[in-house]
């Protein structure tokens, strides 16, 4: 359990340190990455429930971010099929509700229940990833700060960063006592149920108390609410390219059957 924390918490701050990086992407405002997110996700949500082909052009953006920010595909690939499992459970029963046959392979019969569970998936990995892509090319607290100057009420800035340093204080204080409970306790494999309960009250207090005493830390170095981090951005040339080439490709991609255009050119050229 204590390994498993660890790592937990290890795979968590990788994405802030992979947010160091200095390509290109990294080195982008914020606000244009933010911005540009929103609208590929908006753009993938928006096809219908039995489309599939149509969103796998969609796949060449994260694809062309993940190269350009020199990060590992591993990692976010990883990430997602730990997540995966909620997706299925969501969709899973699709294909006893909807059993009506809208697409024949040969002999194969395939219902509608089955096609909306794949693009349902396809539609996590695409939306789920270019959240965690952010993340990992921005940094959380830049992303909150790009929210704020976009509009995004000052208070619900704050408390989704504040949120997000929270839980690196549960996973510090969790592995904690998971350490000092494995150093009395040696000789037992697994933790009981009078036990657990105590272990939990102690987490809740030791990381509101932890909690606590950041927040006077911060007061004390004169914190007003205002979200600030080290480096400057600034909307330029780069930033206008970046938001003009990706709204362009999405809205191609959107609007333009791609796949069909291409079965149609393979067709052709097999002819």
């Amino acid at each position: 359990m204590l390994l498993s924390l660890d790592t937990a918490y290890y795979d968590l701050g990788r994405l802030d340190l992979f947010a160091e990086k200095r390509t290109r992407i990294h080195q982008l405002d914020p606000r244009v990455k933010v911005v540009t997110t929103f609208l590929f996700i908006i753009y993938v949500v928006s096809f219908d429930k039995y489309e599939i082909a149509r969103l796998l052009p969609f796949f060449l953006f994260p694809a062309v971010i993940i190269g350009m920010a020199d990060l590992p595909f591993g990692y976010f690939l990883r990430k997602l099929i730990i997540v995966s499992p909620f997706v299925i459970f969501i969709g899973i029963f699709n294909p006893l509700i909807d059993r009506e046959i809208i697409l024949q392979v040969g002999t194969l019969q395939i219902s509608g229940g089955w096609i909306s569970l794949i693009s349902i998936l396809l539609r996590f990995i695409l939306t789920v990833g270019a959240a965690l892509l952010l993340i990992a090319t921005t940094g959380f607290s830049a992303i909150c700060m790009a929210m704020e100057k976009l509009g995004t009420p000052r208070i619900f800035a704050v408390q989704s960063l504040m949120l997000y340093r929270y839980v690196f204080v549960l996973i510090e204080e969790s592995i904690r006592l998971i350490r000092a409970y494995t150093l009395r306790a040696f000789a037992k494999n697994k933790i009981r149920y009078p036990i657990f309960k105590q272990l939990v009250g102690n987490l809740l207090l030791r990381t509101l108390d932890r909690a606590q005493r950041i927040h006077m830390a911060m007061l004390s170095r004169a914190f007003t609410g205002k979200i600030k981090i080290a480096r400057q951005f600034k909307f330029g040339t780069a930033e206008f390219l970046y938001l003009a080439g990706c709204s362009a490709l999405f809205t191609f991609i959107r609007f333009v059957n791609i796949s069909e255009l291409l079965g149609k050119f393979i067709m052709e050229i097999g002819l």
